[in-house]
């Protein structure tokens, strides 16, 4: 946090904001100067290369290069554009960064509600056949009534098992608590403070079994990679569905399309996915029952002044010597 000292701030950013918002960032800094990078990216999500600029900087806010930080003495405090962080989740960097006693903080405020939205959309989504009256308007017109109603669900009492609880799983909890759900979250080490009954990654299989819906909001690291293997994925019943929008990485999509085309699972549905974008001719696009959007779960109007109004509040707070919101270390 700050020192105290008469030092002006210098803030590197490497996001194209609108001018609008540009407007906000430059008026909420009041006397810090804003140093741009080299190249400026007008999505939030695109890491910087090694860029001269950061050597002038006390503070950054974008996506600065991980490397990079590893060599810079004057950086006191990374602020990322993204909840995500896998970029940063380093044992090099967390002690370089513990050392000097810089800090490192993420948007997840930014991006708990529209995420948790997002998935709740589906999940309705699915409960209620929607894609299957969607697949039928764009194709066949068939209008299966009696079909479509008798496949329809309702969410009361069905089990959904939540994986990575952290802001998103949170807020989508709250979200779905009204309808009368059953959920379990999984996580690595429970804190006690969570609102939903945990179990680990070691006894989350006996769970899976029994799983409606499984949202997988895991982040990527080395522990997660490849979570969602063959083995895991075929723990889940055929009338379940399998919802991504943590990590790509996280998921054996081979696997995963073979389920589908067999009919061992009911449906998925894919925010994330390895690569990205998820090339045209990659089966997930035509697998039975699988959506797929493209990494958008987090997106909404305004949502570049959210982040501005975060990182700014968080800015007040690093100057006045404050806990910092969104703290990851």
């Amino acid at each position: 946090m700050s020192d105290g000292s008469s030092e002006q701030s210098r803030v590197w950013t490497n996001t194209n904001f609108p001018e609008d918002v540009l407007q906000i960032l430059e008026e909420g800094l009041d006397t810090a100067e804003l140093v741009y990078a080299t190249q400026t990216f007008s999505g939030n999500l695109v890491s910087s290369p090694p860029d001269s600029s950061l050597e002038e900087a006390t503070i950054a806010f974008g996506q600065p290069d991980a490397e990079q930080l590893l060599q810079l003495t004057n950086i006191r405090w990374v602020h990322l554009t993204s909840a995500g962080y896998t970029k940063y989740d380093r044992d090099d960097l967390r002690a370089v960064f513990r050392e000097r006693g810089a800090i490192l903080t993420n948007s997840s405020s930014v991006y708990a509600e529209p995420c948790a939205q997002h998935a709740m959309s589906m999940i309705l989504a699915f409960a209620r056949q929607l894609p299957m009256s969607w697949k039928e308007q764009f194709t066949s017109r068939a209008w299966s009534d009696a079909q479509i109603r008798r496949q329809s669900a309702l969410l009361n009492d069905q089990n959904i098992i939540i994986y990575g609880y952290g802001a998103i799983a949170h807020r989508l909890t709250e979200l779905l608590k009204p309808f009368g759900v059953n959920i379990i979250g999984v996580r690595r080490k429970a804190t006690g403070n969570e609102s939903i009954p945990m179990v680990s990654l070691e006894d989350h299989k006996s769970w899976l079994e029994h799983a409606d819906h499984v949202i997988n909001i895991l982040p990527a690291n080395d522990a997660t990679k490849g979570f969602f293997d063959r083995d895991t994925l075929r723990g889940l019943k055929k009338t379940a569905y399998f919802y991504n929008i943590g990590r790509g990485v996280t998921v054996d999509q081979d696997a995963l399309v073979e389920m589908l085309y067999r009919g061992e699972i009911a449906g998925a549905y894919l925010d994330v996915t390895d690569p990205e974008p998820l090339p045209v001719d990659h089966p997930l696009w035509v697998a039975p029952n699988c959506f797929v959007t493209p990494h958008t779960a987090g997106g909404f109007q305004g949502e570049m002044e959210r982040l501005v109004s975060h990182f700014l509040g968080n800015y007040v707070r690093f100057e006045a010597g404050q806990e910092l919101i969104d703290r990851v270390y």
